[in-house]
C-alpha cells in the first residue's frame, strides 16, 4: 500500500515527510511540491529550484524491508530514477556518482538519501528534484531540464503520479548486490573515457574505473595512478 501527498509549498520535502509517516502505515508514504523553498543535497549541498516548474519528491520506506547495504540501496535508487527518467526522455541517461543523473551532459536531477529514526522505526527518506520545466539555468551551470533538453512539456502532476508508482513497484524486490553493482557501473556516468578532474586544487587527466561496494569511486590519474575517492575528495569537471 501507498500514499501520496501533495505540499502547495515546503521548506524540504525530506524534512516534511516525517509528519506524515507519525499517522500513516503504508509501505511506501511520498511528499511532493512544486515549489520547495530550501531543497538539501547530498552532503550538505544546496538545491535550487525554480517555483512551479520543477518537482521535489520524496518517498520514505522501512528499512527493516531491506537485506542490501546503504550503499547498494543508494545505487539501486539512482538506477531505478535513472531508468524512470531514460524512459520518459527517450534517451539514455547516465549516472554521476555518488547521486546526480545525467541526460545529454546535463545534470538533470539530483538525489538525496538519509536513514532516520522515526517513531521508532528506521526509514530510508529518499528524496529527489527533478528539472523539469525550468528554461533558463546559469550560463556556467551543467544542469538542464526535460524541456530544455527534449523539447517535451509535461504535465507535473502526471509525471509525479507516474514517478510515484514507477518507484513503488520497483521497490517492492530488489536485485542482489552484485546484480545492483553491476547496474551501476554499466550506466556510470564517463566510465573508461578520459575526463578531467581536479584534486587538492590541482587538475589532471584521469579515467573513471567502477563505483565499489563501499561506496567509493576508482579513477586512473595521469599522474597519481589508480586511487580511490570518496565523494569530495575529487571532482569531475565535464
Amino acid at each position: 500500500m501507498s500514499q501520496l501527498f501533495y505540499l502547495n509549498e515546503c521548506s524540504s520535502t525530506n524534512d516534511e515527510i516525517s509528519k506524515f509517516l507519525l499517522y500513516e502505515n503504508s509501505d511506501f508514504v511520498s511528499v511532493y511540491t512544486f515549489n520547495q523553498t530550501k531543497g538539501r543535497g547530498q552532503y550538505g549541498n544546496t538545491w535550487s529550484s525554480t517555483a512551479g516548474k520543477n518537482l521535489a519528491y520524496t518517498l520514505a520506506v522501512k528499512a527493516e524491508k531491506f537485506t542490501v547495504s546503504d550503499v547498494m540501496f543508494n545505487y539501486y535508487t539512482a538506477i531505478v530514477i535513472s531508468d524512470f527518467l531514460a524512459n520518459v526522455a527517450g534517451s539514455p541517461v547516465r549516472i554521476k556518482w555518488p547521486n546526480d543523473i545525467i541526460l545529454k551532459n546535463k545534470k538533470t536531477v539530483g538525489i538525496l538519501i538519509e536513514k532516520k529514526k522515526i517513531s521508532h522505526r528506521n526509514y530510508y527518506i529518499l528524496g529527489a528534484g527533478f528539472n523539469i520545466l525550468q528554461e533558463k539555468f546559469n550560463e556556467i551551470s551543467n544542469a538542464g531540464s526535460l524541456l530544455t533538453l527534449t523539447g517535451k512539456h509535461f504535465d507535473l502532476r502526471e509525471f509525479t503520479l507516474h514517478l510515484d508508482k514507477f518507484l513503488s513497484e520497483r521497490l517492492k524486490d530488489l536485485p542482489s548486490e552484485q546484480e545492483i553493482l553491476d547496474l551501476f557501473n554499466q550506466n556510470l556516468f564517463r566510465k573508461d573515457e578520459i575526463s578531467v578532474f581536479e584534486k587538492d586544487g590541482r587538475r589532471q587527466n584521469g579515467i573513471i574505473r567502477k563505483a565499489d561496494e563501499k561506496g567509493e569511486l576508482w579513477i586512473e590519474l595521469e599522474d597519481d595512478g589508480l586511487q580511490s575517492f570518496y565523494h569530495k575528495e575529487i571532482r569531475l569537471l565535464y
